[in-house]
């Protein structure tokens, strides 16, 4: 099982991925021309964890 330890250090990381990840999707909804469909924006914002929320901010989002 997972000690006391483990998930103080494991915890600032979830919340930072939530927080990306919530963050990064209300901004793709809220913009109205991405750089490439939002379908796919919306995968890569879920499923690549954190760096899929990066990802969008450097290379998806467009000056809006």
């Amino acid at each position: 099982m997972l000690d006391e330890r483990t998930i103080l250090l494991v915890l600032p990381i979830l919340i930072l991925q939530i927080a990306l990840m919530i963050f990064a999707l209300v901004d793709l909804i809220r913009n109205p021309n991405p750089n490439g469909p939002k379908w796919m924006w919306a995968a890569i914002i879920i499923l690549l964890n954190i760096i899929g929320p990066i990802l969008y901010f450097v290379i998806g989002r467009r000056n809006y």
